[in-house]
């Protein structure tokens, strides 16, 4: 399975869940490449790289998108798209997702470690089943 792809997805997608993978981590603060220090969804906090580890396209806007970073160690989230910035840490145990109402369009997506140059091995499920 390649690393760091970019996704393009419509309602009903298939495979679902759609699953992407990369490693997490970087040296620039989450909160500086967020511009914020926490948003509704949760802190910016960790280190990601300078570049998204992921673009996602949405053709089409979606009542429920789950996004769910599944990973050994403590994961980070920052997701830039038309709707604004939202981070998260923390959502499932010690890994990082948000879902909810999607609008359609195109997100950057950087996955974080807490350590600062720490990289670790990790998984993304999309989905839209609640």
């Amino acid at each position: 399975m390649p690393m760091f792809e970019n996704v393009s997805i419509g309602p009903e997608f298939k495979p679902d869940p759609t699953i992407i993978r990369g490693i997490s981590g970087g040296s620039q603060r989450a909160a500086d490449i967020a511009g914020v220090q926490e948003t509704p969804n949760g802190p910016c906090v960790g280190f990601v790289g300078s570049n998204p580890s992921h673009t996602l396209v949405l053709t089409s806007g979606f009542n429920y998108l789950r996004l769910q970073v599944d990973s050994p160690e403590d994961t980070t989230l920052i997701i830039k798209g038309p709707g604004g910035t939202w981070c998260n840490d923390d959502n499932n145990k010690k890994n990082a997702g948000i879902a909810g109402q999607w609008l359609a369009g195109t997100y950057s997506i950087w996955i974080g470690s807490y350590q600062k140059d720490k990289f670790t091995p990790y998984l993304i499920r999309i989905t839209q089943v609640q």
